[in-house]
């Protein structure tokens, strides 16, 4: 089992930044990627932006929404298997509950994870 520790949120105002964290403890072989989701109240969950790990080619290798890019940085620990959301240039669009996810490789298979979310609240 694999538990996602979420943490960072809370109210900002417009134009501040936050930093968010997501630990992954447990009984972990390797991880193969891992990121952010948002959900705003009445919209669908989106991706955020992700980041694939594991050690192959494809190491580091990021993804962002385009609503995201040139202001959130998404970056990992390996070491400690923590991924990081860096927001800056926050605005108030950017209010959601934001949930960690990660890919998990074991012996028979990949399994999805994610954390409880943590709420980001932007005012303007």
């Amino acid at each position: 089992q694999v538990q996602l520790v979420e943490s960072g949120g809370g109210l900002v105002q417009a134009g501040g930044s936050l930093r968010l964290s997501c630990a992954a403890s447990g009984s972990i072989l390797r991880i193969n990627a891992m990121g952010w989701y948002r959900q705003a109240p009445g919209k669908q969950r989106e991706l955020v932006a992700s980041i694939r790990s594991g050690g192959g080619r494809y190491d580091g290798l990021t993804n962002y929404a385009n609503t995201v890019k040139g202001r959130f940085t998404i970056s990992k620990d390996n070491g400690k298997n923590t991924v990081y959301l860096q927001m800056n240039s926050l605005k108030p669009e950017d209010t959601a509950v934001y949930y960690c996810n990660t890919e998990v490789a074991f012996m028979g298979g990949d399994r999805v994870y994610w954390g409880q979310g943590t709420q980001v609240t932007v005012s303007s």
